[in-house]
């Protein structure tokens, strides 16, 4: 095999392969027995078949094209690794000459990875906002817990928002009783809006005892789009008691004595949230500013898959839900073309980030340790809702487990650049790690 090299852009690269044909009889040997193994001849058992009654059934053509699609992956890994080429993403193929018995000469246009001259992190300076925590976030924490220890206490009135109602239901269409449409005894938030359109209206003045109809539009079942006449009984009344916000309170809602020290605490967990946010917020602005600064280019192709894998994710989550991307789009009210024109720029910024962080890993030599390697896997399996190994099979089958591989690696990297760079706030204010480095240990305790 003979190849050259020529610079398409700091990002792509065309490869000029020329390959004997001397040397595609492997690749020629092999389709014919994978094409052989699967014909059936009379007279000749199966993958016993001579090549030239190959020939004669499927052609001769169909075994060297077959036979071509096996040798271009080969000799492109070949002459990559000849010139010493970092590759991104899948080649463009262009078989430019082939005759049977002659060479195979084709060109392979790819994307690699462009040189990049990395800035040094210690001269990187961001400024993130300060950090503030407004006395009502405090007041909304403890009304969310007062709210968890309230209690239900039956109340000899009618029925109002807020309260918690034992009712009876009874659906019928035309005096017809509806399938499925009676429940007794089911409790219901009145104004929560939860069960029937129509319901919280006509519950409210009620008490125990009294009943009401009221018509709602069925959603499913046999009468579905029909309107439903719906008897409602109510049984009990109950009102939503709030604990008195008193030292006894904090003593039953937290490992605290006074009520004092719970607020002090829950200060003390949105600061902790906040500061965390601050140190996302400096990552952010620290990749930015080293990718302007190392001019990192963004390879066409890469992107465009990227663009491409992004919006088939979308597609499917759309679909999950059971909506489609013209649907999506009229409620964003965009254009389609909009839609490729964000999900281009959120990949080009991706694809530049990553390079950096690749160069960068290259530049400090950062190893990955089968224990790092597996912590990831674990922890990505979690969050899909998979067993360890499973999820990892699965990631070998799809050919990602080595893009995995490369996340972990870029992620040692952006740490060990996050430790140099300076962060002050906007009252100049020094921030450091320390509270990222916290909620990691209280997520890496979490998990043992």
């Amino acid at each position: 095999m003979k190849s050259t090299v020529e610079t398409l852009s700091p990002t792509r690269v065309r490869l000029a392969i020329e390959v004997p044909f001397v040397e595609l009889e492997p690749s020629l040997k092999k389709a014919y027995r994978e094409i052989g193994s699967q014909v059936q001849v009379p007279g000749f058992r199966r993958g016993k078949v001579p090549t030239a009654v190959i020939d004669q059934r499927v052609g001769r053509g169909t075994v060297l094209n077959e036979a071509v699609q096996e040798a271009i992956p080969q000799n492109i890994l070949a002459a990559v690794r000849e010139h010493d080429l970092k590759t991104l993403g899948r080649p463009e193929v262009e078989i430019t000459e082939f005759n049977d018995g002659d060479s195979l000469n084709f060109t392979a246009e790819v994307d690699v990875r462009p040189e990049i001259t990395l800035p040094d992190p210690a001269t990187i300076e961001v400024t993130v906002d300060e950090i503030q925590v407004d006395d009502s976030e405090i007041d909304e924490q403890v009304k969310g817990l007062r709210e968890r220890f309230a209690t239900l206490k039956t109340v000899e009135r009618a029925a109002q928002e807020g309260d918690y109602v034992q009712i009876d239901l009874n659906a019928t269409v035309d005096g017809e009783d509806v399938p499925g449409g009676s429940a007794s005894n089911i409790s219901h938030e009145v104004g929560s809006q939860q069960l029937l359109p129509g319901l919280d209206e006509a519950v409210v003045g009620l008490a125990a005892g009294d009943s009401t109809t009221f018509s709602t539009q069925l959603v499913g079942g046999d009468f579905a789009g029909r309107d439903a006449e719906v008897a409602v009984t109510v049984r009990t009344v109950k009102e939503k008691e709030l604990p008195e916000l008193d030292d006894d309170f904090a003593q039953m809602a937290s490992e605290f004595d006074t009520i004092e020290e719970l607020r002090n605490d829950l200060r003390e967990r949105v600061t902790r949230g906040k500061q965390v946010e601050q140190v996302y917020a400096a990552r952010d602005k620290a990749l930015e500013e080293m990718v302007a600064t190392a001019e990192v280019p963004a390879p066409e192709g890469v992107v465009r898959e990227e663009v491409e894998s992004r919006k088939a994710a979308m597609v499917d989550q759309l679909e999950r839900i059971g909506a489609s991307l013209e649907e999506y789009l009229a409620a964003e009210e965009k254009t389609e073309e909009q839609i490729d024109a964000e999900l281009t720029e959120a990949a080009t910024d991706g694809v530049k980030i990553q390079l950096l962080l690749d160069t960068l890993a290259d530049a400090e030599d950062v190893q990955v340790s089968d224990d790092e390697f597996g912590h990831e896997i674990v922890h990505r399996a979690q969050r899909a809702g998979m067993a360890p190994q499973q999820y990892y099979d699965q990631l070998v089958r799809s050919g990602a487990a080595t893009a995995v591989f490369g996340d972990v690696r870029r992620g040692k990297a952006l740490a060990s650049v996050m430790e140099k760079i300076k962060i002050k706030d906007s009252a100049g204010n020094e921030v450091t790690l320390d509270a990222l480095r916290a909620a990691n240990e209280a997520e890496h305790d979490h998990q043992h």
